[in-house]
């Protein structure tokens, strides 16, 4: 099945079984917003537990906050957001779209590393393990032709984007010509900058309103805390401040589901270190947060950095880690090596010394500052789409099954009665009442046994278990395994341990460690 294909199903599959809707979908919906159903919040609540447990509960020189979304304007002037928060935006007078000029680029190096990757592909099947890649991919002519052209158009990309240099960006478009996905013309306007900055007014009349702004990062929450949380925490450098939050960005509207949204939802670590050693924590932090994706299950294969081409202004070094969508590989967390920047800014506009004092080198200095930030929508659709399959079954059935990391699973465990009465629901119910306590349980009575397991299947719930007669006599029911199908008899006095174990986030956790 196509990719895109796979796409399609997923995105029809989150509205049929409650886990994301479009917003305002009543009245037609808002471009670029979603809503989370009842499935999507609690598989969107695993994850951001996952990631906060593992940042403040595993390391102890890291605290959390929670900042406002309302800040003083000053803050963002400081940051350099109301200057320079801009993307190159580009429009197709046919299609009336407005696309990033920059993505439009990136999707076409995509188009030549996957081409590369289609030769390599053909010739492994071809030559079988007699087959060496990397003397294919040095010496295979059409290879080479594709990789010359990738490295030309990287090259030349990089150099615009470096120099800012928008006339450049459009003729690249033009010159690969590039089409709009939609018209299927090269019909584009000149690139413009446009700022993706909300705005709003606070105050009770409109001549006394002062202009303010919806964040469109939390990073800036943590960087005016720093000194609160230091001070109060009794905190020495490195030390991190964590935090989940929304925020908010003006983004053109999106083609790609939840993978870009005006108002989202970020996962965010700001780590403080001492001038000089930096680089050492950015490679670091590199290594701990690829870890922590790859915990997940799904394969190294669906993994790799990306080093960016265009370091923002405040950056000495930004590598994202990207993620094979059914789009193609794209960032899902980006590791920033910020520099002293931030608060080297908020020290100056705010007039406030915010220098930290060594006490094991006697010296005070603006610390620097290693990011990590995810974004969680993100996350949710990576893990989706990654976790969902299509199996064919022995009797010739298909059946549609997310295969969650049982951790993050939004329903752990589904009762079901064999048969609704002689006294089966009764039982079923006695046992979620004790299970309900220790994780997310689900009743399901309704429609045959297999049917059940199919819509449990469906949503992601690791494992099932059917009440049936028998159960009344020995106190033993069965136990259904989402990913092998397997059923085996287990005491009921045994679920709780038996289960916990399996679907906790502490022992996702434990793996990291």
């Amino acid at each position: 099945m196509a990719q895109e294909d796979v796409f399609k199903k997923l995105v029809s599959h989150c509205k049929e079984y409650g886990f994301v809707f479009p917003s305002s979908e009543i009245y037609d919906g808002l471009g670029a917003v979603y809503d989370y159903g009842q499935m999507g919040v609690e598989l969107k609540n695993n994850i951001k537990q996952y990631w906060w447990q593992s940042m403040v509960l595993l390391n102890e020189n890291i605290v959390g906050i929670d900042s406002a979304i309302f800040m003083h304007p000053t803050i963002w002037k400081a940051s350099g957001h109301v200057d320079a928060f801009n993307d190159p935006l580009i429009d197709n007078r046919d299609s009336k779209k407005r696309y990033r000029a920059d993505v439009l680029i990136e999707d076409q190096l995509a188009k030549y590393d996957e081409k590369i990757n289609k030769e390599v592909a053909k010739a492994a099947k071809r030559f079988g393990e007699a087959f060496d890649e990397a003397q294919f991919r040095a010496t295979n002519g059409r290879v080479l032709d594709y990789q010359g052209k990738r490295d030309a158009l990287h090259e030349r990309f990089s150099k615009a984007l470096n120099d800012n240099n928008l006339d450049e960006l459009r003729q690249i478009i033009l010159d690969e010509e590039i089409v709009c996905p939609l018209s299927g013309t090269r019909n584009w306007t000149e690139v413009r900058q446009f700022n993706l900055m909300f705005s709003t007014e606070m105050g009770s009349t409109a001549d006394g309103a002062m202009k303010i702004y919806l964040r469109p990062e939390t990073a800036q929450g943590i960087f005016v805390n720093y000194l609160n949380v230091q001070k109060t925490g009794r905190m020495k450098v490195p030390f991190g401040i964590a935090q989940i939050g929304k925020a908010f960005r003006n983004e053109i509207v999106a083609r790609q589901f939840i993978f870009r949204m005006r108002e989202l939802e970020q996962m965010e670590m700001q780590f403080f270190v001492k001038p000089g050693t930096e680089l050492d924590w950015f490679a670091k932090w590199k290594e701990t947060r690829l870890k922590w994706h790859k915990a997940l299950g799904f394969g190294d294969d669906h993994y790799r950095y990306h080093d960016h081409d265009k370091l923002a202004h405040y950056a000495n070094a930004a590598t994202d880690i990207e993620f094979l969508m059914p789009f193609g590989f794209k960032e899902v967390e980006g590791i920033h090596s910020r520099t002293n920047f931030d608060l080297s800014q908020h020290e100056k506009y705010s007039g406030k010394n915010i220098k930290y004092f060594d006490p094991e080198t006697n010296e005070s200095y603006v610390p620097y500052v290693i990011e990590t930030s995810i974004g969680v929508d993100r996350m949710f659709l990576s893990i989706l789409s990654a976790s969902y399959q299509e199996e064919k079954l022995e009797n010739g059935e298909t059946r549609v099954v997310l295969k969650l990391p049982a951790a993050l699973a939004p329903v752990k465990l589904a009762v079901m009665p064999l048969v609704k009465k002689d006294g089966l629901p009764e039982k079923a119910r006695e046992i979620i009442n004790d299970l309900k306590f220790h994780f997310n349980c689900q009743y399901d009575e309704k429609d045959s046994i297999g049917k059940r397991y199919r819509r449990q299947d469906a949503i992601g719930t690791p494992y099932c278990i059917t009440i049936d007669h028998q159960s009344l006599e020995d106190n033993m029911v069965t136990l259904r395994n989402r990913d092998t199908m397997q059923q085996e008899r287990v005491a009921i006095s045994e679920l709780k341990n038996l289960i916990a174990d399996r679907v906790s986030i502490t022992s996702l956790l434990k793996t990291l460690i």
